[in-house]
């Protein structure tokens, strides 16, 4: 394992904290997109206003700060010659720490359709995953999607992740019922090479 490689930092997005003023703002025109709020839970869709998303956001660095069950992860597109600063555009968070038992479910998320299907949620799974096994040393991961968003189960498994329980017709969505598919990874079939992509 090589320690000068960044734990934060892919070719090209990085993980960061929150900047709640400015990430409020954006991630309150994805919460508008109710496509990107349905991929990411089975909770009722509902647009989500500036402020209440800062209160969320204070909710989140508590409960990081307190409880250490959660660990979230802001994804931004790193500067490149068009723009001098890095865009928000999507988060990872490992949340239900249990540190005894080394087990966390894991969350991520792409907000601006322009910025789905580009590899970047590829590239911070990669990152969050290298947090989760090597600085956090945790054993297991789990995930939980639903059956119609068919690319995350794409990206899971591609990554090794394997469904484990399948809810049959647990969501309800337009007039028709879905699977709720849950995975897991355990940190011993976690076999990426390390290298600077991991």
């Amino acid at each position: 394992m090589d320690i000068t490689v960044s734990l934060y930092e892919g070719k090209r997005i990085c993980l960061a904290p929150i900047d709640a003023e400015k990430d409020a703002v954006v991630e309150s025109r994805w919460t508008h997109d109710a496509e990107y709020l349905r991929m990411l839970d089975s909770e009722p869709a509902r647009p989500v206003s500036v402020a209440m998303l800062k209160k969320r956001y204070e909710a989140i660095e508590k409960k990081m700060d307190e409880n250490k069950t959660m660990v979230y992860f802001t994804i931004r597109l790193k500067p490149s010659e068009g723009s001098a600063e890095e865009r928000l555009i999507g988060f990872a968070k490992l949340y239900w720490i249990e540190w005894t038992n080394g087990n966390a479910l894991l969350s991520l998320g792409i907000g601006d359709r322009q910025d789905r299907g580009c590899g970047y949620g590829t590239e911070a799974l990669h990152l969050i995953l290298r947090y989760a096994f090597r600085e956090l040393n945790l054993f297991r991961l789990s995930a939980t999607v639903p059956s119609y968003n068919e690319p995350a189960i794409r990206l899971l498994k591609k990554n090794g992740f394997v469904e484990e329980v399948r809810r049959r017709q647990a969501v309800y969505r337009d007039g028709q019922r879905w699977d709720l598919v849950h995975f897991g990874l355990l940190s011993e079939e976690w076999q990426r090479p390390v290298d600077s992509e991991q």
